[in-house]
C-alpha cells in the first residue's frame, strides 16, 4: 500500500525557484524605487515662479540661470513646494534658493541660481581729482550685468552730481557710494543765516553754526539770542528751519 507524502511548502522554493523569486522581488523593488523619485520638472516650475515675483521690483533687463535637482534622486514625490532664499541674501547675482516639499514627503534641497540684471551705471567721463565736485560733464552711462559689477554702484546722476571725490578717480571706472562724499556747506564756528519759515511768513536771523553739515543734513544753530534751534543746511551755506 503506497503512502502519501505530505505536501511541504518548501519543495516549491528547490534549484532555481528561489533565484527567479529574488530576481522578480529585486526588479519589482527597483522600479518601485525608480517610482518614487521627484521629478525635476514641478521644482524647477515652482522656482521660476518665485523668481519671477522676487525679481518684479529690479531695475533693468533680468536673466535667469536656475540649477536643477538630479534626475536621480532620491527625495520622495511632492506636490507641493515652498521656496525662500537665507536672509541677507542679494537680490540678484549668483545666490541658493531652498526648496521645501509642504506636502506629500518631507525633505529640503538648495539650488543655485544666477539672477542677471543688464542695465545702465554711471562710470567717470574723464579723470576726476580727490576732492572735486562732480557735474553731469563728469559723468558717462554704460550697460553691464549688475551681478558682475562691484557692490554700491551708482545709477542715477543725482547720486552723483554735487558730491566731492574721496579718492582720484580715473576716467572709465565705475563709480560707487564710496568713491564720493557730501560736500560741507556749513562749517562749525561759521557765521549763517538762518531762515525762518511758516504759514504766510518767513523772517531772517544770524547765528553761528555748532557743527559741520553737507546740503540736506541738521545743523545746529546758535542765534544771537543764546537759543540753539536746528535747521536743514541748504547748498548755497543758509540754514531753514520750518514751522
Amino acid at each position: 500500500m503506497l503512502r502519501k507524502r505530505p505536501f511541504r511548502a518548501c519543495q516549491c522554493f528547490n534549484g532555481a525557484m528561489p533565484r527567479i523569486a529574488i530576481f522578480l522581488l529585486s526588479c519589482c523593488l527597483l522600479t518601485a524605487f525608480a517610482q518614487a523619485r521627484q521629478d525635476p520638472v514641478p521644482v524647477r516650475k515652482a522656482v521660476e515662479s518665485w523668481l519671477a515675483n522676487e525679481t518684479q521690483g529690479l531695475s533693468g533687463q533680468v536673466s535667469l540661470e536656475i540649477g536643477d535637482i538630479a534626475p536621480e534622486n532620491r527625495f520622495a514625490p511632492c506636490t507641493s513646494f515652498d521656496v525662500s532664499r537665507p536672509s541677507g541674501t542679494q537680490s540678484f547675482g549668483r545666490i541658493s534658493v531652498m526648496v521645501r516639499c509642504v506636502e506629500g514627503a518631507s525633505w529640503r534641497v538648495y539650488l543655485p541660481v544666477h539672477i542677471r540684471v543688464k542695465t545702465d551705471y554711471l562710470v567717470s567721463a574723464r579723470p576726476i581729482a580727490q576732492g572735486q565736485v562732480l557735474n553731469d560733464d563728469d559723468l558717462a552711462l554704460q550697460s553691464g550685468d549688475l551681478s558682475e559689477l562691484p557692490a554700491r554702484i551708482l545709477s542715477d546722476a543725482s547720486q552723483a552730481v554735487g558730491k566731492a571725490a574721496a579718492v582720484a578717480i580715473p576716467a572709465g571706472r565705475p563709480l560707487r557710494t564710496d568713491m564720493l562724499k557730501a560736500v560741507i556747506v556749513i562749517r562749525q564756528g561759521q557765521s549763517v543765516k538762518v531762515v525762518s519759515r511758516g504759514a504766510g511768513f518767513e523772517v531772517a536771523n544770524e547765528g553761528k553754526a555748532l557743527n559741520n553739515a553737507a546740503a540736506g543734513q541738521v545743523v545746529q544753530i546758535k542765534l544771537g539770542s543764546g537759543r540753539i534751534v536746528s535747521g536743514v543746511a541748504k547748498a548755497g551755506g543758509s540754514i531753514e528751519l520750518d514751522f
